[in-house]
């Protein structure tokens, strides 16, 4: 028997946001398949997965004892600053909605009222030209039926009514907006929006509303397209040609009215927001992102700019629709050593050998051999970014989309490939092992061949070098003492697991003496021992 909750505590908004993540990422594709307003680009779903995967991480700090307005606090500040495309602002807004009624008292039905007019409120007032038929008036409509419920309302009554609202509203966008009408689809973001509605019904009532098909309301032929006023990123977008998003701090709201202003003139799409603390998230497609850039330069502080070209992104969507039926996943690794190899090929993945160094057209061959739609490469540092780069463009065509991962080291690119999982969306496998990759500090340790000068002074012939990343942190005559010093410095900042890949060159006895040392003056770290036959590192160690 399932029980209603009468209200919603901090704990009860953290696992909402965490439900609202997990429904974003099952129904992702989904979404994105339906994206054809303002720019048929196919990323509203990742769009709003990114946004409300930063405001469940930014919630999470926070922690599961704080008061529901902490919580929602954190959850609006965090999706302010992840904020992606359109549909990410304005879900950054029903966040910042809850947040603005929120106190210290858990969320009942008359507060969720009130965050979910004020949700619509900060949406609508944020949007330079309001159109219908958008996520904005699937809000609008949910917040409607809120509204419309008694005052003493419970709050399962409230987010059923609303939600129930939101999905009649998304299937009556194709009749607002023509652009959907002919596509034949609902407004991509308004699902988005669904999606979220039914994570907190699920979580009051205990029972997700099952929508695998919303039913399109029939198009009347004479039914016009309501727009607020007449407007290049009405009915049909604009002529621009890329989206220009970045964080503005140290400024004000007069001057954040004149930057709304000024990027109206050099665009569309025009929405500018703010987190109730201070910051805003601003957003714009225009034709060029200079003038946009400086726009907000003149406003405040501006960071964490993005900018996106909509002709490479919708090149991009179409490839990947025209091989939706068969885009299976493959993983491929730059590797060197015969124990490496074997390590990543245990792991599913193709290995392109680097013991003689790999060029660019040997990786381009490799990428065009592998039958997956869908190639993950994992460079491992064998190849610079600006030949990835050029690699990358010119692998991607109409058998393959490539996606570049961020390994400087075997090692990174072993900690990215365990958490790999081919039956995520892709989306979100990318994301997880670019994750891994990154936050695994890595080093090597090998022997000087040369006098030489480095950051930490002159090296002799014969020394041992120990490195982090790429730079030398360590040199001692004795390579062993050159390798427990690394160790020293690597874990002086924390971790838990380390994992030494063994080079070809390791003297016996080598990794013992190491395992011994991280005993001694390491307790609790695990170590992780691999044969990996690389030349020229005696070894390389990654932590996490």
């Amino acid at each position: 028997m399932l029980i209603a909750l009468d209200s919603v505590d901090g704990e009860a908004l953290l696992r909402w946001s965490r439900r609202c993540v997990d429904g974003l990422v099952t129904r992702c594709e989904e979404i994105n398949s339906l994206n054809v307003f303002p720019v048929a680009d196919s990323d509203t779903g990742t769009n709003l997965l990114f946004t409300m995967r930063a405001a469940a991480e930014g919630a999470e700090v926070v922690g599961r004892a704080a008061s529901v307005g902490a919580v929602a606090a954190a959850l609006a500040r965090g999706a302010v600053a992840g904020a992606r495309g359109n549909s990410g602002v304005i879900l950054s807004q029903v966040l910042r909605g809850i947040a603005e009624v929120a106190g210290d008292e858990p969320l009942d039905g008359r507060l969720l009222r009130g965050a979910l007019n004020e949700a619509a409120v900060l949406a609508t007032e944020a949007i330079s030209i309001p159109v219908e038929g958008t996520i904005v008036t699937v809000l609008r409509h949910a917040a409607a039926a809120a509204d419309a419920c008694p005052h003493d309302a419970a709050l399962a009554v409230v987010a059923v009514e609303a939600a129930d609202a939101a999905a009649e509203a998304l299937a009556r966008t194709p009749s607002q907006l023509s652009v959907l009408g002919a596509a034949g689809v609902v407004d991509a973001g308004g699902l988005g929006l669904l999606v979220i509605l039914d994570a907190l019904v699920g979580v009051v009532t205990g029972a997700t509303p099952e929508r695998e098909d919303i039913v399109v309301a029939p198009v009347a032929p004479a039914t016009p397209v309501v727009v607020a006023q007449p407007s290049a990123c009405a009915d049909e977008p604009g002529d621009q040609d890329y989206e220009v998003m970045y964080l503005l701090s140290g400024s004000d709201s007069r001057r954040v009215d004149t930057l709304r202003s000024r990027l109206g003139e050099l665009g569309d799409s025009v929405i500018i927001v703010g987190d109730g603390e201070g910051s805003w998230s601003v957003h714009v497609h225009c034709s060029d992102p200079g003038p946009a850039i400086e726009a907000g330069l003149a406003a405040g502080r501006t960071h964490d700019i993005r900018i996106s070209c909509f002709v490479l992104d919708e090149a991009r969507a179409g490839r990947v629709r025209r091989r939706a039926a068969a885009a299976d996943r493959g993983v491929l690794a730059i590797v060197a050593g015969d124990g490496a190899a074997d390590l990543f090929a245990g792991e599913g993945a193709t290995v392109l050998r680097c013991d003689e160094p790999v060029t660019p057209d040997q990786l381009l061959d490799a990428i065009r051999a592998l039958d997956s739609g869908e190639v993950l490469v994992l460079p491992n540092g064998a190849l610079s970014a600006p030949e990835l780069v050029t690699i990358g463009v010119a692998a991607r065509d109409e058998s393959h989309e490539v996606l570049l991962l961020p390994s400087s080291s075997m090692v990174q690119g072993l900690a990215a490939l365990a958490v790999h999982d081919p039956g995520r969306a892709a989306v979100d496998d990318v994301f997880a092992m670019s994750e891994a990759a990154a936050t695994t500090r890595w080093g090597s340790l090998r022997v000087a061949t040369e006098r030489a000068l480095t950051l930490m002074g002159t090296c002799e012939a014969g020394d041992g070098l120990g490195l982090i990343g790429r730079e030398v942190v360590v040199i001692a005559p004795d390579p062993a003492e050159a390798g427990r010093r690394l160790i020293d410095q690597v874990l002086g900042v924390g971790g838990e697991l380390l994992t030494l890949l063994l080079g070809a060159e390791v003297p016996a006895g080598f990794a013992d003496l190491l395992s011994d040392h991280v005993a001694a003056h390491h307790p609790g770290i695990e170590v992780l021992i691999y044969e990996g036959g690389q030349s020229g590192d005696l070894l390389q160690l990654g932590v996490e």
